[in-house]
């Protein structure tokens, strides 16, 4: 499997963040996110647009870090960071559709994303915290 445009040499034995299918949701939220608001009005640029972008890219961001913490407790709490990224990201898409900046298709695109993203992140926590 490639990852964007480079040539990223895995690791092995399942410890890569590459590997969680969680990581890989998340990027593909953060490119339709990206993609999505892309014909915000210009006026956007430096507020919901620039909000919605870091939120979805602070997902998979937060998820790597988590998963690269030895510590339990560290990993949940970046996967608990993830997860309120994606309420954020829900919470704009919201808003994007009330001002009219998201069609109702996007919408659909967008929410099986997050949905997804939130249960597999539970799934992380709530195997995480039975470690405990």
């Amino acid at each position: 499997m490639s990852w964007g445009t480079g040539n990223w040499e895995l690791g092995t034995g399942g410890r890569d963040f590459e590997n969680l299918e969680a990581w890989q949701k998340a990027i593909d939220l953060a490119v339709l996110t990206y993609t999505v608001t892309r014909n915000f009005p210009k006026e956007e640029m430096y507020a919901l647009t620039s909000q919605m972008r870091r939120a979805a890219s602070s997902v998979s961001a937060n998820i790597a870090e988590g998963h690269g913490r030895y510590n339990i407790k560290e990993k949940i709490q970046f996967y608990t960071i993830a997860n309120g990224s994606l309420a954020e990201i829900k919470s704009f898409c919201y808003l994007a559709e009330r001002l009219e900046y998201l069609n109702s298709e996007q919408i659909e695109q967008l929410t099986p994303l997050i949905i997804t993203n939130q249960k597999l992140l539970n799934g992380l926590i709530r195997s995480l915290k039975a470690k405990l």
